[in-house]
């Protein structure tokens, strides 16, 4: 009962951050979402549930499609298709890694989003905010 209570507040606590958020802080929050579910999948795995590999790993793939699908195509450029591609080869290797029940390809999945990650938390917050500010004048 109290892991119940537990998740309920995680979620209202998840969706009250998203409620507020700029395009930024939720990609942010997205690949950080990602690599909680590669570990937890990693883990499953190690211990031979399968029930809970095919939750994580899927919440996890379905986590990187979304990063695909929020990749503007129309201002990224060669930047934004390289990162598209990369993204659809770490599903394939969440699937390979569901599939064989192996932990190595979720070690490596994880591995190119920390980079991501790494290089996205690196973009200083005045560019951030400038970009922001344009993409409202946009929209």
């Amino acid at each position: 009962m109290a892991n119940s209570f537990s998740k309920a507040y995680q979620k209202e606590s998840i969706n009250s951050r998203l409620a507020g958020a700029d395009s930024y802080t939720i990609i942010t929050m997205l690949m950080q979402g990602a690599l909680e579910r590669l570990a937890r999948g990693k883990g499953c795995i190690e211990r031979n549930d399968l029930a809970g590999k095919a939750e994580h790993l899927s919440r996890a793939s379905s986590i990187i499609l979304a990063l695909m699908e929020s990749l503007d195509h129309s201002e990224g450029g060669e930047v934004t298709q390289n990162l598209g591609s990369l993204y659809e080869y770490m599903n394939m290797r969440i699937t390979d890694a569901s599939i064989e029940k192996s932990v190595e390809p979720l070690v490596e999945v994880m591995s190119l989003l920390n980079e991501i990650k790494s290089a996205w938390d690196a973009i200083p917050r005045e560019e951030v905010e400038s970009a922001l500010q344009l993409q409202q004048q946009r929209g």
